[in-house]
């Protein structure tokens, strides 16, 4: 599916959908939370910052093979030495465990830079259980939408127990940008339209997962290679 080019990106306004989220759904605060992973750092969003919310709130460990999070507010994880150029692939396998009071999303980022500092830039493709995926760009505070919640056949959605397993990737050339979802292209985009004022600083930069509030999910198979 490929998405209409533009010139600049669309601001996602959050303040309702976070006010109203927090009363019905508000974040989990894990029990012996925080990073635990060797070479690996976290951050929860600006917002869940705002209310007082830290990445020890949440949990990111080791795995047999990988990783599992336990959410917690929303938050990304990265390890610099995770970093795409030039031409690249990314991906991961995904497993939601356990079923969520709403759709919630969780998946990668790529072209991340200034992931600690008030400036934090990245682009991330996710998916949700109902077998949606969404792709927003993040400067700051800000958010931009590229892709609303739309559904896709390539998605699976979670069972009855509220689990599903699938895996979510990025191929980035110099002419496009592409998520892919268990090898389907689901969402493309002209690269050089991705980088520039208010956007993405270059689609070099860090590769990281990113995983929204109260969610649990296990991460394997994370690779970033050549394209």
């Amino acid at each position: 599916m490929r998405a209409l080019i533009v010139l600049s990106f669309a601001i996602v306004s959050t303040v309702p959908l976070v006010a109203f989220g927090q009363a019905s759904d508000p974040d989990k605060h894990v029990k012996d939370g925080g990073v635990l992973v060797k070479g690996w750092a976290g951050r929860v969003d600006p917002q869940a910052e705002k209310r007082g919310s830290k990445i020890t709130d949440a949990k990111f460990a080791d795995l047999a093979g990988g990783w599992h999070v336990t959410a917690g507010p929303a938050a990304i994880y990265w390890n610099a030495a995770n970093a795409g150029t030039g031409a690249y692939t990314a991906k991961a396998t995904l497993t939601q465990l356990k079923p969520t009071e709403h759709a919630e999303y969780y998946g990668l980022f790529i072209g991340g830079s200034k992931l600690d500092g008030p400036l934090q830039n990245y682009l991330y493709c996710a998916i949700a259980g109902n077998g949606t995926f969404t792709v927003k760009h993040r400067v700051g505070g800000e958010v931009h939408e590229l892709a609303g919640r739309t559904a896709n056949a390539a998605i699976k959605a979670v069972d009855a127990t509220g689990k599903a397993t699938n895996q979510v990737g990025w191929r980035v050339t110099k002419e496009r940008t592409s998520c892919l979802v268990n090898g389907t292209e689901v969402w493309s985009y002209a690269s050089p339209s991705l980088v520039g004022e208010g956007k993405l600083e270059s689609l070099d930069g860090i590769v990281g997962i990113r995983v929204n509030h109260n969610l649990e999910v296990q991460v394997s198979g994370f690779a970033v290679g050549k394209g």
